[in-house]
């Protein structure tokens, strides 16, 4: 079909590991194994092995059998836990590395940011190496002319343009690479997880730049563990587990399965190890934990039910006021809301060390229906001091309810809107204009 921009049959991919690459042996090599050979044997002998086992070719298949279709102007997701197999199709579909099996064919130019300075020559300028990968894309001189400093504000690079890229720092690699790879008018655009190690600012900025991208017909392909983004971005995703396609629909609905499958985040993240857990020197998050009014963790309540989010954070360092906070995400990527600490006892207080649960509760009747997903952070204040930000750190699902007492009333329909509060109301009947005729009608 001409309106195809990425067609995949049967795509799998086959790594080998465990298998030593073998340098030429001079004469000199060959003398020494002559000797060293029966001690070899012996040691493996005594190990239990194989005499002949020289080091096993062992295989991994990275992606097994993956088939599926993306037209022309769509945005699509690659979502999955970490080993899935989502960069490794990337790069297949990039043409970096050749499937294995399969095949796979893409109609028009694709411009690919895999990893932060990928085709940069590290010789070259910032203005030598844009003109580099406009002319690997297949661009003309005068069509990059045209972009040339749309890409370099973009960048943030101005000051630094003419300076080898080797000098540049990661920030400013990145964001020149991202620059580089959507204004260049690619007809396929695709992006991998590089774009976390952004600041939040510059993520943004990205994410409205491949909307943009997206939204005058281009193909986009974006792998992220930031659900809210794909969902915001696109209108398709697919979910792969175990190197294999396991779903694929509207991104709502694959994200939605993602979560509830145990593959995505949780209603319960814990970091066992302090010196891995999120944070700084002063304090560290071990938990967040989402809790119904029962105490028990869940990932799924109620419209009409009050939720805790909870974390547990240890403080290394005394004397410091801190600033425990959540932001609230819906599917859309929107941030619905967010809820700072206003515990009296511990405002302006400054803290001894030791391990804290701080709770906040979200009443029933005030969130919408779908999928929430909650960051969590810490800060110190006085100055503001940031030590851990830990995003999407648990989800859980809000589940509409026509039962007495939601805000849906008697409305079966769809609603709208971010949050779902239930107000109180009151009617009164006006008959003949005069207040002596009003009649209150009471509802419960």
């Amino acid at each position: 079909m001409n309106n195809i921009a990425i067609h995949a049959e049967g795509l799998s991919k086959k790594f080998h590991i465990g298998k030593k690459l073998q340098r030429h042996k001079t004469f000199r090599d060959t003398l020494a194994d002559a000797f060293t050979a029966p001690i070899r044997r012996a040691v493996k002998l005594l190990r239990g092995e194989p005499a002949g086992a020289a080091g096993l070719d062992e295989t991994i298949w990275a992606l097994r059998d993956i088939s599926f279709e993306i037209k022309q102007g769509e945005a699509v997701g690659i979502i999955g836990r970490n080993g899935a197999g989502k960069s490794t199709l990337l790069k297949v579909l990039s043409r970096i590395t050749e499937p294995t099996e399969g095949t796979v064919t893409i109609r028009g130019r694709i411009s690919s940011l895999l990893e932060v300075g990928t085709g940069f020559h590290q010789e070259l300028t910032g203005r030598e190496n844009i003109f580099l990968n406009g002319a690997i894309l297949g661009m003309k001189k005068v069509e990059i002319d045209k972009k040339f400093d749309e890409i370099v504000a973009f960048a943030e690079i101005e000051k630094f343009v003419d300076t080898p890229v080797k000098h540049y720092s990661s920030g400013m690699y990145l964001r020149l690479a991202f620059a580089v790879a959507a204004h260049l008018e690619p007809e396929v655009l695709i992006v991998d997880e590089v774009l976390a190690v952004g600041d939040y600012r510059f993520q943004k900025k990205c994410l409205n730049k491949m909307e943009d991208v997206g939204k005058k017909g281009r193909t986009v392909l974006f792998v992220s563990h930031n659900m809210p983004a794909v969902t915001r971005l696109c209108q398709r995703a697919i979910l792969l587990d175990g190197g294999r396609l396991v779903k694929e629909g509207p991104s709502h609905e694959v994200v939605a399965a993602h979560m509830h499958s145990g593959l995505g985040t949780t209603a319960a993240r814990e970091w066992d190890d302090i010196a891995k857990a999120p944070g700084g020197e002063v304090a560290r998050l071990r938990v967040v934990r989402v809790r119904a009014e029962d105490g028990r963790i869940v990932d799924n309540i109620k419209i009409n039910q009050p939720v805790a989010i909870e974390m547990e954070y240890e403080v290394l360092k005394s004397g410091y006021m801190l600033l425990p906070y959540y932001h609230f995400y819906n599917e859309e990527g929107i941030n619905i809301f967010q809820a700072h600490d206003t515990d009296p006892l511990w405002k302006t207080r400054p803290r001894p060390a030791g391990r804290y649960v701080s709770t906040v509760w979200i009443p029933g009747n005030f969130l919408s229906d779908g999928m929430l997903f909650v960051s969590a952070g810490l800060s110190i204040l006085n100055p503001i001091i940031h030590q851990f930000y830990e995003r999407e750190a648990v989800a859980f699902q809000v589940s509409d309810s026509i039962e007495e007492g939601a805000a849906r009333g008697a409305w079966v329909g769809n609603m709208g809107g971010v949050v779902r509060p239930l107000f109180k109301w009151d009617t009164q009947l006006n008959l003949n204009g005069s207040e002596k005729g009003k009649m209150v009608m009471e509802v419960k």
